[in-house]
């Protein structure tokens, strides 16, 4: 089959190379709003052709692997194409996406959130590997025809994805807890260094528990300020119920309640006896 890919950064340069390399699509063809961004995934391979968006509408399966509020200016714009061609979103929200589905591609469109990535952003950040033995959530698959879900589950599964299914509204409160709710704590965390008198001096004394959790602050402001826009419900609740938990150990480290506080900490080891 013939595949296009719309945005060829991380996202959507890594899966042009799985395509490929796994042989899974015939063809890859690309477009990105940022003409140096075709021009380097041509040149690193990632694709194998730079398109047109009237081009890519004559695929097989058309990729959005783009910001989310332009997953949703795409779809309007994808409202024409063809019964047979499936449409993949690789959005990290649901809910406000499924809705502004056109009727017209409502059985076409395959809303979908591969759960992995880097900080890093652009055609060079793409690595081959990137999608194996990680999730990928596929949301509302009881609205699509056979044949778009079927051809999903079967590029997912060459992926070596494990494919999970939920609700929008679902997968959305669950993806403000373990996706965007980091984000927001280590933009903060990295912003509450720069605010001090000498950032430089601070920053000399780095090491791990600061860089793995500053590491995603690196990320796309543009890609992560659409998201909170889209999910901002789900996000203000989860920064609510995280403030709650960092007031706890507040007052008790204030109240120099040391035995309660190392109960606390206990309490939050057990998480990674169910990852």
């Amino acid at each position: 089959m013939i595949v296009g890919i719309i945005g060829l950064g991380l996202m959507g340069g890594s899966l042009g190379l799985e395509l490929q390399d796994k042989k899974i699509a015939k063809k890859v063809i690309g477009v990105d709003h940022n003409i140096s961004h075709c021009e380097e995934a041509l040149s690193l391979g990632l694709i194998q052709e730079i398109s047109t968006l009237n081009e890519i509408k004559k695929c097989d399966v058309i990729f959005l692997t783009i910001p989310v509020d332009a997953i949703i200016k795409s779809l309007i714009s994808l409202k024409d194409v063809g019964k047979k061609t499936t449409i993949i979103d690789f959005g990290s929200t649901k809910k406000r996406i499924v809705d502004a589905t056109p009727k017209e591609i409502e059985k076409n469109f395959i809303a979908a959130h591969p759960m992995c990535g880097t900080e890093k952003y652009g055609p060079s950040a793409a690595i081959k590997g990137l999608y194996d033995h990680r999730t990928v959530v596929l949301c509302n698959t009881e609205r699509n025809d056979e044949l778009h879900k079927k051809r999903a589950i079967e590029i997912f599964e060459k992926l070596n994805m494990n494919i999970y299914y939920m609700d929008a509204d679902e997968h959305d409160k669950h993806a403000a807890f373990i996706s965007h709710l980091p984000h927001a704590i280590s933009y903060s965390l990295a912003n509450a260094v720069m605010s001090q008198e000498d950032p430089k001096s601070i920053l000399a004394m780095a090491a791990g528990g600061f860089k793995d959790m500053s590491r995603i602050a690196k990320s796309s402001p543009k890609m992560w300020s659409d998201v909170f826009k889209q999910n901002k419900e789900n996000i203000l609740s989860s920064i609510d119920i995280f403030e709650k938990e960092l007031n706890k150990a507040k007052e008790l480290i204030q109240h120099e309640n040391w035995e309660a506080l190392e109960i606390w900490m206990q309490k939050a080891t057990t998480l990674h006896k169910i990852i």
